[in-house]
């Protein structure tokens, strides 16, 4: 052990069993290790109460009281400009129980300094698509913004309408305007079409975005978070919910990092065409910019740019996501098709090869929105063609979201070398709506999560905030449960243990961030990146939900205690 004095100690806790070995028991408690020391933002040692015998008059004795010691938790998947802005400057349509309800906050709110009221979270899967034409005629004069909770739709006003000058807008690539009997626009915008709204909204101030950003940093930390992908930044990104996930968030993420305000450790996906359109002269064109250079001088395991997000596909809600076999459209039925630039599927699937290749030939990091079979198989040819199979398994490319129509796909992901960061709180949530629009058995096969970890794919759980909550508790839960709104999930094959659960929000993002060798365990070595939970891991995985965090550590500070 290290004579060292530590600068800090954790005693009195139980260092979580975890792994993706189906036999570890994250909830056991007798024999682990109790205490961990750090000195110099790294873990020292762990061990038990012996390491007590260390401290001197300037160590920090922190009394985890009996509970759960667990690495930083780490979202590999969580909008956190989006969900900051969301959070803080719009209206919450979220918890709205009802399209009454909603249609009742939006004619009970006040505009912004900018004349706009603007909301979120409005939810299809929750309150049905009965009453989403209501949104049209509220608000009255006051142009309204609605931003739905998957991010891929956006509903205006008529005032808003008029206000944008969008009363004859032509069609967008890999996008969908909802038009009235008589052709005109009826206010729904979806995916790529979005950007015709988001690119005429006004934007924040800086003090405003600052605000937000740092408000939700601690709420972040005081759920134990230490580490997240921002899954898209750039010009592209005015597309996404909140109309703020551009060059702008980049750069303030940047000036936080340097002016030492920035805890959360960030690794950044660029986005060059947004939800829809994107092409390889962008993406080329991006890469050459100045853009993936913001974050230059910054430590890069506090900030970095990773690689290119690349919408592939939509959505099944929306009838933008690409399958092998037919599915529910808002329209009757179909395969869907990629978002790409492309006049047919196969001019398409060239394009997206080289949108690939580009990427991969800059040596970075792939992070591609698939929610479709024919998508998700798409992607895996284009990365299996590339001219350097090495450089490509060095660059860690992977799949957001996913769909495989066979789980024979997944052992040529693990020899591909290529990721898969998947959302169980969407799943959950979404269940009873994605049932009705894939069927029961393709509905069941979703997430095979258990399967993955099987094949030797790193796959990791991310909450997709905001769509969901961040509360990684949340994630874990789903995909251990796998309970949705269609029904529990018992006797399902593709259900985690908890300890694999927990090492797919800690140690496989690690990878996916190029940082396993710095953080994702409770080790020796390894950054004091720790949430300390109030109680124990139970057993019933239900328990953790109301099991909050006491204490959270970052690079060895207390970013977050309860007390």
């Amino acid at each position: 052990m290290s004579q060292q004095q530590p600068q800090m100690i954790i005693h009195s806790g139980i260092v979580a069993a975890i792994g993706l070995d189906p036999t570890l028991d994250a909830a056991a408690c007798q024999g682990r290790p109790s205490a961990v020391a750090v000195h110099d933002g790294r873990i020292l040692a762990v061990g038990g109460n012996e390491l007590l015998d260390l401290a001197g008059e300037a160590t920090t004795l922190i009394d985890a009281q009996g509970g759960a010691i667990l690495p930083g938790i780490n979202d590999g998947h969580l909008h956190f400009a989006a969900s900051a802005v969301i959070r803080h400057e719009h209206l919450d349509l979220k918890t709205a129980a009802s399209w009454d309800e909603v249609i009742d906050r939006l004619e009970a709110a006040q505009a912004d300094d900018s004349g706009w009221i603007r909301a979120s979270g409005w939810d299809q899967a929750a309150l049905g698509s009965e009453g989403i034409q209501r949104m049209f005629t509220a608000g009255g004069d006051t142009p309204v913004v609605a931003f739905d909770a998957s991010g891929h739709q956006v509903m205006i006003n008529a005032a808003a309408l008029s206000v944008l000058e969008l009363h004859v807008p032509a069609p967008v690539p890999g996008g969908v305007i909802s038009r009235s009997a008589d052709g005109t626009p009826s206010g729904l915008f979806i995916d790529a079409a979005m950007r015709l709204v988001n690119d005429a909204l006004p934007g924040f101030s800086q003090a405003a975005l600052r605000r937000a950003f740092t408000a939700h940093q601690h709420e972040l930390h005081a759920l134990g978070l230490t580490s997240l992908t921002e899954p898209g930044l750039g010009p592209g990104g005015r597309t996404l919910m909140g109309a703020v996930c551009d060059e702008q968030a980049l750069k303030l993420m940047a000036q936080l990092s340097r002016d030492g305000e920035l805890s959360l450790r960030i690794n950044v996906l660029l986005l060059f065409s947004g939800t829809g359109g994107e092409s390889a002269a962008a993406v080329t064109a991006g890469l050459a910019s100045e853009l993936p250079r913001t974050t230059r001088g910054i430590d890069p395991l506090k900030l970095r740019v990773a690689g290119v997000k690349v919408f592939a596909d939509g959505i099944p809600r929306s009838g933008t996501a690409w399958f092998h076999d037919d599915y529910q459209l808002p329209c009757g039925h179909g395969h869907g098709a990629l978002v790409l630039t492309g006049a047919d599927d196969e001019a398409k699937v060239a394009e997206f090869r080289q949108i690939i290749a580009a990427i991969d030939a800059a040596g970075l990091q792939a992070g591609v929105h698939v929610t479709g079979d024919a998508a998700t198989e798409a992607l895996i040819e284009a990365v299996e063609a590339l001219p350097d199979a090495d450089r490509a398994r060095a660059n860690r490319h992977y799949i957001i979201h996913g769909a495989f129509a066979e789980n024979s796909l997944l052992e040529r992901l693990a020899a591909a070398g290529i990721g898969y960061s998947t959302n169980p709180s969407i799943r959950a949530e979404a269940g009873a709506l994605m049932q009705g629009l894939l069927g029961a058995e393709r509905f069941a096969a979703q997430q095979p999560l258990a399967s993955a970890a099987a094949c030797g794919v790193d796959a990791s759980l991310a909450s997709d905030a905001p769509v969901t909550s961040p509360d990684w508790r949340r994630s874990v839960v789903a995909a251990v449960t796998r309970d949705t709104t269609a029904g529990p999930g018992d006797g399902q094959p593709e259900r985690l243990t908890l300890a694999q659960a927990l090492a797919m929000m800690t140690q496989t993002p690690a990878r996916q961030d190029h940082a396993e060798e710095h953080k994702g365990k409770i080790q020796p070595g390894y950054l004091a990146d720790v949430c300390i939970l109030r109680d124990p891991l139970d057993a019933d995985v239900k328990n953790l939900i109301t099991n909050p965090t006491s204490c959270t550590i970052v690079n060895g500070d207390v970013v977050y205690s309860a007390t």
